[in-house]
């Protein structure tokens, strides 16, 4: 998916758990499917799994989860993965990587979803993005549309024949309108794709990948009203959150920049990623157009 990306298999995570993790040593490590696209992932027996980055942007991750998803985590209404070890490059592996706990649950999709869930998933943005917790780093992506302007034209350009550009165009010159979050904003997960939310019995049961949380624009966090909710759903989401409609209007111009930026860039190399991203500027365009 990325140019310069590690490949990383199974015998490198046991050479890995064995040296430095010896009580873990015996137990089984299988591979296991993520939709993530910055980290690998190993089931470690049946309770554990080792997180191991497999592109250098996503190493310095490492150290900031195993610091701050200990203090956000058990704050949270949902369970959240707990650090019990961080290992060190080995046997030809460059970075730091995590071993968690395991979290039952599975992926939301769109068809699963009912308005009691969405109104859960809502609960639990609500819940983070009230935490009282001194400290943390401020996430860049907030605050300004300023940073992400000129890439997101670059994009932009990039998707013609693929989309309306036009269309996304006047979307996102409409965002750079809108009242913006004061720093230091509030804490944010910055990452509530559907690939890190965990499902069980009709309930949000997990949050997972926390490479991203810190302080910044809550609008970081409510994407999934685009790449995950129907419109039939997405009145209940935005009813139940505590946000005002500006932090909901630049919630839809993010997800529309970042899905512009994943559409050509994983044209090729993830296409379930980009035909994600591809319904996610439709529905934002569809969105803007019923306004």
């Amino acid at each position: 998916m990325h140019e310069h990306e590690l490949s990383i298999d199974q015998a490198l995570v046991e050479r890995l758990v064995a040296a430095q993790f010896p009580q873990w040593a015996d137990l089984p490590v299988r591979h296991a499917s993520s939709a993530g696209t910055d980290n690998a992932m190993f089931r470690l027996g049946d309770a554990m799994v080792v997180r191991l980055p497999r592109i250098d942007w996503a190493a310095d991750s490492v150290e900031h989860e195993q610091t701050w998803l200990p203090v956000i985590g058990p704050l949270l209404p949902v369970a959240t993965p707990v650090p019990l070890g961080m290992g060190e490059p080995a046997h030809g592996y460059p970075w730091r990587w995590s071993v968690y706990t395991w979290l039952d649950g599975v992926n939301p999709t769109t068809e699963d979803l009912t308005e009691p869930l969405v109104r859960n998933i809502a609960d639990c943005l609500n819940a983070l993005h009230a935490l009282d917790v001194p400290g943390g780093p401020v996430n860049r992506r907030g605050f300004s549309f300023d940073a992400r302007d000129e890439v997101t034209r670059k994009s932009i350009s990039e998707m013609a024949g693929m989309v309306d550009t036009a269309a996304v165009t006047a979307v996102w010159d409409a965002a750079f309108a809108l009242p913006s979050c004061e720093p230091p904003g509030t804490w944010i997960h910055a990452d509530t794709a559907p690939g890190n939310l965990l499902v069980r019995d009709g309930r949000l049961a997990g949050l997972i990948d926390f490479a991203g949380i810190s302080r910044g624009d809550p609008a970081v966090d409510l994407g999934l009203a685009w790449n995950l909710l129907p419109a039939r759903l997405r009145p209940a989401f935005r009813e139940q959150l505590d946000i005002d409609e500006a932090t909901w209007l630049r919630s839809r111009a993010w997800s529309l920049s970042q899905a512009c930026l994943q559409l050509p860039y994983y044209h090729e190399t993830n296409k379930p990623l980009a035909a994600q991203a591809r319904y996610v500027i439709g529905e934002v365009l569809a969105d803007a157009a019923a306004a």
